[in-house]
C-alpha cells in the first residue's frame, strides 16, 4: 500500500448562520496516499470545497468553527496556527482554484505571481525566481516561457490561466495538490489539456491529488479513488473502478443514472434525482439523502455509518440496504 500523506478523521465544518450552525462538513473520515488521485464528488452545496479548503485553513474566520484531526507530516492541522498553516500553504499544500481569473493578480505579470510564491518560502534572488517562473510554465506546457512570463493574466486564454495556476501551485514541488474543479467551464479540448497535465504531475513528481468535481467523465479518466459526498457526509468511498461499475449507495445511482450514455439508445431525457439538495440549517438525524430516496425505509431514520460490503475490502458505503436487496435496485437505478 502506497505512504499516506494525509489522513483526516472526524472533519467537521461549521458556519454561523443567524446564530445556528450550518454543517457544511460533517464528520468526514479519508486518506490520501502518495501518488494518487483522489476525485471527490457530489452535488454543488455537498461540502466538497468546504472540506478541501478547511484542510489548509482558507475558511477559517468569526463565523467558522473547524473540528477533527487532519493529520500531515506529524501536525495536526486543525490545530496548527495561522503562521504555520502559511508555511505549509504552497510549499508543501497547495491549491488550484476554480476561477484563475479570480485568483491571479491581474495587475502582476504571471513570472512575477510565480516568482513570489517561491520566494515566499526559499531564499532565492529576484532573477532566479523569475528564471525558475519560466521554466515551470514550460512544465507546465505553455510555448515561448520567457516570453508568456511577461504578460498579465488576461492575456491568456482560460486553459492558459489554469495551467498558470498550476505552475504556481507546483512552484514549490508540494506534496499534495488540490484542484477545485480545474476544469469547470473549459471547453473539452482544454480539459482534457488539463487533466493530462495532472496526470504527468502525479506521474513525474509523485504528488498526491485531491481532485474536487461534479463531473464523473472526468472521474472516469483521472481517479485512483473516489469519494462520493452528500449533505457534508461521505455516503461512499472506493477505488474508482468499484465506485463507478459497482455502487452500492443510492445517491451514486442517482449520480451515474443522470449521465447520458454513450452505449446504448439515445432516451428522451437524462434521468434526475428527485427532490433538491439540502441547503439549510435543518438536517435529519438519519439518513440526509432518505428524503429523496425511493428505497427508503424505517431504518434510515438512524444515521448510517459507513461501513465494508461484499464489493471490495476498501469499498464502503453509507446504506443500510441489504445486500440482496441493494443488487436489484441499482440494476434498475443505473440501466
Amino acid at each position: 500500500m502506497s505512504e499516506t500523506v494525509l489522513q483526516a478523521r472526524g472533519l467537521s465544518v461549521s458556519f454561523d448562520v443567524g446564530g445556528r450552525a450550518l454543517k457544511a462538513v460533517d464528520g468526514v473520515d479519508f486518506e490520501l496516499r502518495r501518488g494518487e488521485v483522489l476525485a471527490v464528488v457530489g452535488e454543488s452545496g455537498s461540502g466538497k470545497s468546504a472540506m478541501a479548503m478547511s484542510l489548509i485553513g482558507l475558511n477559517r474566520g468569526p463565523g467558522t468553527t473547524i473540528a477533527g484531526d487532519v493529520q500531515f507530516g506529524g501536525r495536526n492541522l486543525v490545530d496548527a496556527s495561522n503562521s504555520v498553516l502559511r508555511r505549509i500553504r504552497g510549499e508543501e499544500i497547495a491549491m488550484v482554484f476554480q476561477d484563475a481569473l479570480a485568483a491571479l493578480n491581474p495587475l502582476q505579470r504571471v513570472g512575477n505571481q510565480i516568482g513570489e510564491m517561491i520566494r515566499e518560502h526559499h531564499a532565492v534572488s529576484r532573477a532566479d525566481a523569475w528564471t525558475r517562473a519560466e521554466e515551470l510554465l514550460a512544465d507546465v506546457g505553455i510555448s515561448r516561457p520567457g516570453e508568456a512570463s511577461h504578460r498579465y493574466p488576461h492575456e491568456f486564454s482560460g486553459g492558459m490561466r489554469q495551467r498558470v495556476m498550476t505552475a504556481i501551485a507546483l512552484a514549490n514541488d508540494p506534496k499534495v495538490l488540490i484542484a477545485d474543479e480545474p476544469t469547470t467551464a473549459l471547453d473539452v479540448t482544454i480539459q482534457a489539456q488539463v487533466l493530462r497535465l495532472l496526470q504527468r504531475l502525479k506521474e513525474e513528481h509523485s504528488a498526491a491529488i485531491i481532485f474536487i468535481t461534479h463531473d464523473l467523465g472526468v472521474v472516469a479518466e483521472i481517479a485512483d479513488r473516489v469519494v462520493v459526498m452528500y449533505a457534508g457526509r461521505i455516503v461512499e468511498q472506493g477505488t474508482r473502478d468499484e465506485v463507478l461499475y459497482a455502487p452500492q449507495h443510492p445517491y451514486t445511482w442517482g449520480l451515474l443514472g443522470s449521465m447520458p450514455r454513450v452505449d446504448g439508445p439515445r432516451s428522451a431525457r437524462l434521468r434526475a434525482i428527485p427532490g433538491t439538495p439540502l441547503t439549510g440549517v435543518d438536517r435529519p438525524e438519519g439518513c440526509a439523502f432518505a428524503p429523496r430516496c425511493r428505497y427508503a425505509h424505517d431504518a434510515c431514520a438512524t444515521r448510517p455509518e459507513l461501513r465494508r460490503r461484499a464489493a471490495g475490502p476498501g469499498h464502503l458505503d453509507a446504506c443500510v440496504l441489504p445486500d440482496a436487496a441493494k443488487a436489484a435496485a441499482r440494476s434498475e437505478a443505473v440501466a
